[in-house]
């Protein structure tokens, strides 16, 4: 089972490099611009104040806060390589700032701006020169990942539990990237190139995570 994820990890570590490669060649320019625009156009601005504080629950303080309550979780029950991988939220954070520091790739402009989001939060006053990829996205997907495979491995969750919630869990991950382009603070690309990031550290966690005897 271990090997199985490890390899599916470096699948998606590759697959993000090569979208990465291809954002980086603004091959993704009119997608992004064309997609925001028909979000914004379909969905009302009543949602505004809504999605604005849903993103909340994907801002660095509240995922990387979360991770790391589950690190000190795994401290407590003695489980080494837990900790370690509730802890590759952190890498996988510093890949993210990374991409934006050194690929070109400017975020949506103001006129695009929607959030109406008024927090003190240090993350919202963090400014890099870039947007890709989503943050958000990179540490939302990459618990939801995690505890997607929990469930999927697990033999004491009932199959109609199982699918309400690897089903909730989804939904988390999709409305966090939709919020991320409808209040215009990341293109599409951002976010799938987010997701994919958080796949990968995801199953890279997860091999540190899952207890064998549990498969």
């Amino acid at each position: 089972m271990r090997t199985k994820l490890f390899l599916l990890a470096v699948v998606f570590a590759l697959l993000f490099t090569y979208f990465s490669y291809a954002v980086a060649k603004e091959r993704w320019q009119t997608i992004d611009f064309d997609t925001t625009v028909k979000v914004q156009d379909h969905i009302s601005q009543r949602f505004d104040g809504i999605f604005s504080y849903f993103s909340l629950l994907g801002s660095a303080e509240v995922t990387l806060g979360f991770c790391l309550v589950l690190a000190f979780w795994a401290l407590i029950r003695r489980h080494g390589l837990a900790i370690v991988g509730w802890l590759m939220v952190i890498p996988a954070s510093v890949g993210e700032v990374f991409g934006k520091l050194v690929l070109f790739h400017p975020g949506p402009p103001i006129f695009l701006h929607r959030s109406q989001l008024a927090t003190t939060l240090p993350s919202f006053y963090v400014h890099t020169d870039f947007s890709y990829p989503s943050g958000h996205m990179t540490r939302t997907v990459f618990i939801v990942t995690v505890f997607a495979l929990m469930v999927i491995f697990s033999k004491k969750i009932n199959i109609f539990s199982r699918f309400i919630i690897l089903g909730s869990l989804l939904m988390m991950a999709f409305l966090m990237g939709l919020t991320r382009v409808y209040l215009g603070e990341h293109w599409l690309s951002d976010v799938l190139g987010g997701s994919l990031l958080g796949v990968s550290a995801g199953f890279f966690a997860s091999v540190l995570i899952l207890r064998p005897v549990k498969v």
